[in-house]
């Protein structure tokens, strides 16, 4: 081998760089866990919330120590920034795509018209993008251009507005305009990744990950370690439409009038049933008990507002009281316009906002009258705010202080003067709930300076600040995807990932020896050095580790394995050709390349694909995959042969690539294949058709939420529960299609569910949760509670919901369609390849069918027993990437047994296909060995890498074993029928 110093110099810098960069990661888990044992001892577990209070020591714990200089050369913060990431999967936290509304950038663009055609081209784009893939920005020009008749885009009441006068005037055309309005739109959503990321830098994770989504309007936001996850939620959804409005005074008799009007209107419209008495006596009873005692005495009548109602506090700034359940059913009467048109003039256009409830305990909030316009607009909004901090008031409690610009400033006094003037308050109002609504005491405040006050905590005024701060979205963004990982489910995962990456190292390195000898003791030096240098190139590269990653370098383990193998039989079969030890190394080394890299090469591109169509972590999967096969390459071809080349060049030393057990193995097979093809074809097809006939008429493939929407929830129990009885109560709340089994251990269940999977927002998320915990009462420990039970506990005791997964339809049909697309390129891919690489479609064709057979096989067995296993079998986006690595596995081991045929074809010729069956016993050494290496491997997955992972381990074990099967079953006898009699008898070359 030429240039064996500079191989050595490569490999010795590698691997002191990849050292250097998991030195980091060494650092910050040795300080954590100093953080750790620090907090332990300082608050006991007899306090209560103990955990949390051990959180907030460690954390300033590591803050006072943050600074200090660690090995010289680095401090805890420092390393914290350059450590491995580790994905949600295994720290826990929020993974969420949000949609930004295209449609409420157009309506703003469009200043909010009123034009029937603009509003009716909305209704039918929201109508057509249920079931189309196109963009809504497409689908809203398309319905327009439907329905416009005369009217142009470039109309003064749609985009030749004054907010649009520099760029569009009344006489271009709508051509001239679309482009336009596209580059507005990508500008509002470049506006709200700006603003998106502005608030994750101020919320306090480390190594956030944020990612805009093409010109779709999606952006990927992934907060690892986050523990609040409500918070987060809030955080990422809220629009931060900030306003200042005048209230009315509770003392205004147009709202009396206009109240007895609107009850008397009321009664004629809706059907009020009277309420049925409450003996336990709440907060609530007591102040409706006061509202009966009315000197109208409307107790005794059916009164659909007034029986609604509570009189506000005396001295408040607010109109009415009301019971946070009522809130809706008030809300719709007011909106109604039958209602509104009962407003007197003088408070026609009043807006009614609802005050935001301090607690989660909170039984009756306020609502207040604003004073509003024809518009509907406040006195101030949001972007006069310069700046917002997180502060304290005058009796210590925590608030929000702002400082407005100049024009801020002017009508911020005005506003005051005009609220000490008539007596009344002002509301300050963020995302359309009244944070708080105080008087003026002391005439006009003048120098823009005011602040926010209510029930916060401190966390709820470094997020308000922060969202302030960082301005408001463009428009609303919703949640149409998330995924919550708690932090003990997360650390479980890497306990058993771990514990499944140990496991199958230490059998590989094992059976190297075992079966080669010193020989495999070179060959599992190369193998650590790889591991070494996989997590090297993560760290170096800001990747990001998943639990799926952590199946792909275990997966890399053994398709390592693969080359040195086909290295070792080539050297074995050189050697007994009685060559010399340093020719038959080099012989060895010279022939196996083709193999290896056309192996490798194939495999590759499947990750690729799955790399391109993946998300989330199946992009951490492909990642790792990926860095494995090049960095397996390197090892196995360079640092291999240099150990082998150092040892047989020291005098008297014996190398035999095999042991006394393993010497004589497979000599002398010579198995006719080629005879045997008609059965292979008739069990095969055996086979195809049960699994077909499975998916098509059978029980079919169970598809989870990630390709039909929905809500999915890991929840665990202190005792082991009835799925079977746990699904029976759930439906009769969600309705049905709940499904609940059983995750792993018998007390924990996934919860599945479609309900309300067509609506967006935390509400939704919020309503859901509430209505498990309600529902499961009976299964949790007694005095659990709702925020317990949501969050699922940090340790191994952990009670409640541990994970949970939302997929909205959008976005699931978009996942099928990249998982059709994936599979269809790297099937494409390879044919392509093959056919490059072997000159004959014949090759490629064989190649293909196998493939198709393996994926068809692995699809029914998922459909015959998809019911029957004891663990998780759903077709999600994990099992797409074991069905494209069955597919990468599969051809690996076609390619291998076609690059010995085709080496044999040419030093023997065809001979009516004996010399096809020699190739393929030639290669049946090496093909076992690796099938059996790397069925090891994913058994050690499969039994200690976690719940999470068993599905598709599981796949991928049929894969293996289908795979290898079909190279020498189905690929070469297809291939051998397909070539004309001429080629085969060696007629025709």
């Amino acid at each position: 081998m030429q240039n064996k110093g500079l191989i050595k110099l490569f490999a010795l810098l590698f691997g002191l760089v990849s050292i250097y960069q998991l030195s980091y990661t060494f650092i910050t888990s040795k300080v954590e866990k100093e953080a750790n044992v620090f907090a332990a001892s300082r608050v006991s577990e007899a306090e209560d919330g103990y955990i949390a209070q051990r959180e907030i020591v460690a954390a300033n714990y590591l803050d006072s120590i943050g600074n200090n200089t660690i090995l010289g050369y680095t401090n805890y913060h420092e390393a914290k920034k350059k450590e491995l990431n580790k994905g949600l999967d295994l720290k826990g936290g929020i993974n969420v795509t949000l949609q930004i509304s295209i449609k409420d950038i157009l309506k703003g663009l469009a200043n909010n018209t009123k034009s029937p055609v603009f509003n009716k081209a909305l209704a039918d784009a929201d109508v057509a993008s249920k079931s189309s893939d196109d963009t809504y920005i497409d689908l809203f020009f398309e319905a327009f251009d439907k329905i416009k008749g005369e009217t142009k885009l470039a109309s003064p009441d749609i985009f030749a507005n004054k907010g649009l006068s520099d760029e569009i005037n009344f006489q271009m055309s709508d051509d001239e305009v679309k482009p336009i309005i596209r580059r507005k739109i990508d500008e509002s959503i470049v506006s709200a990744f700006e603003v998106l990321r502005e608030r994750i830098d101020g919320f306090g994770v480390t190594q956030p990950n944020i990612q805009r989504e093409g010109n779709s309007g999606r952006i990927l936001v992934e907060l690892p370690g986050a523990r609040d996850i409500a918070r987060a939620q809030d955080l990422l959804s809220s629009t931060a439409q900030l306003e200042f409005w005048e209230t009315y005074k509770q003392s205004n008799t147009s709202f009396s009038t206009f109240l007895i009007q609107a009850n008397e209107k009321l009664k004629t419209i809706v059907e009020v049933k009277q309420p049925e008495q409450v003996k336990e006596e709440t907060e609530l009873d007591s102040l409706l008990s006061d509202v009966s005692a009315d000197s109208l005495d409307l107790a005794t009548q059916v009164n659909p507002l007034y029986e609604l109602l509570i009189p506000a506090n005396p001295g408040s700034n607010a109109m009415f009281r009301a019971a946070i359940k009522d809130t809706a059913t008030i809300g719709s009467y007011l909106r109604m316009p039958e209602i509104r048109r009962l407003l007197p003039a003088d408070i026609q256009f009043t807006k009614f906002v609802w005050e935001r409830p301090s607690t989660e305990d909170t039984e009756v909030i306020d609502l207040y009258a604003l004073k509003s316009n024809r518009d509907g607009t406040p006195r101030i909004s949001g972007d006069v705010v310069s700046d917002a901090r997180a502060d304290f008031d005058q009796f210590s409690k925590p608030a929000v202080s702002m400082t407005m610009n100049t024009k801020g400033a002017k009508e911020w006094e005005k506003l005051t003067g005009d609220a000490y003037t008539n007596q009344t308050g002002i509301a300050i109002v963020l995302d359309n709930k009244v944070y708080t609504a105080p008087g003026v005491s002391s005439g006009p405040i003048s120098g823009g300076r005011s602040e926010i006050t209510g029930d916060f905590t401190v966390n709820e005024t470094k997020d308000i600040s922060n969202v302030l701060r960082a301005g408001k979205l463009p428009a609303s963004a919703e949640i149409i995807q998330s995924e919550i990982v708690g932090p003990s489910l997360g650390q479980e995962a890497i306990d058993s990932g771990f514990m499944s990456f140990l496991i199958a190292m230490a059998i590989v390195l094992l059976w190297m020896i075992a079966y080669y000898g010193k020989a495999g003791v070179f060959a599992d030096v190369a193998l650590l050095l790889n591991i070494l240098l996989i997590f090297g190139v993560l760290t170096s590269l800001n990747a990001v580790l998943t639990l799926p990653g952590i199946a792909g370098i275990v997966l890399t383990i053994g398709m390592s394995v693969d080359a040195n193998v086909l290295i070792f039989e080539r050297i074995k079969e050189e050697l007994a050709k009685g060559k010399g030890k340093s020719q038959a190394v080099a012989d060895g080394f010279g022939n196996a390349l083709s193999s290896i890299l056309d192996a490798n090469i194939t495999t590759g591109l499947t990750a690729i694909i799955l790399f391109i169509f993946g998300s989330g972590p199946i992009k951490g999967f492909a990642t790792t995959l990926l860095i494995g096969i090049i960095t397996s390459l390197f090892t196995a071809i360079f640092i291999t042969r240099l150990l082998v080349d150092w040892y047989i060049g020291g005098k008297g030393r014996s190398l035999d690539f095999s042991t006394a057990i393993t010497k004589n193995l497979f000599k002398g097979i010579n198995i006719d294949f080629l005879v045997k093809r008609k059965i292979a074809y008739v069990l095969s097809g055996i086979l195809v058709a049960v699994g077909l006939f499975s998916l098509l008429f059978g029980p079919g493939l169970q598809k989870g939420v990630d390709f039909i929407g929905g809500r999915s929830y890991t929840v665990r129990f202190e005792q082991a529960v009835n799925p079977s009885e746990i699904a029976s109560e759930l439906n009769t709340v969600f309705g049905s299609g709940t499904n609940v089994k059983t995750y792993g251990e018998s007390n924990q269940v996934k919860i599945t569910t479609p309900y309300k999977v067509d609506v967006e927002g935390i509400e939704v998320d919020t309503e859901i949760q509430d209505k498990l915990y309600a529902s499961l009462q009976k299964y949790l420990p007694d005095g659990i509670s709702k925020e317990a039970f949501k969050l699922g506990g940090v340790d191994a005791e952990a009670v409640g919901i541990l994970a949970s997964v939302k997929v909205g339809p959008t976005i699931a049909d978009d996942i099928q369609k990249n998982a059709f697309l994936a599979i269809l390129g790297s099937l494409a891919v390879v044919f392509l390849y093959i056919l490059f690489r072997f000159r004959r479609w014949q090759f490629s064709l064989g190649a293909v069918i196998a493939v198709f057979h393996d994926v068809l096989i692995v699809l029914g067995v998922f459909s015959i027993f998809g019911k029957l296993m004891p663990f998780n079998m759903e077709i999600d986006q994990a099992f797409i990437a074991a069905i494209l690595t069955v597919i990468g596995y599969s051809l690996n081991d076609t390619v291998v047994v076609f690059d010995r045929i085709r080496e044999t074809l040419a030093e023997r010729g065809w001979k009516g296909g004996s010399n096809i069956n020699y190739a393929i016993n030639s290669t049946l050494s090496r093909t076992l060995n690796t099938s059996l290496t790397t069925l090891v491997v994913l058994l050690a997955i499969f039994i200690f890498g976690g719940e999470s992972l068993r599905g598709f381990m599981f796949a991928m074990i049929v894969g293996v074993v289908v795979g290898t099967y079909s190279s020498v079953f189905i690929a070469t006898p297809v291939m051998f029928d397909a070539l004309s009699k001429k080629i085969t008898s060696g007629k025709q070359e």
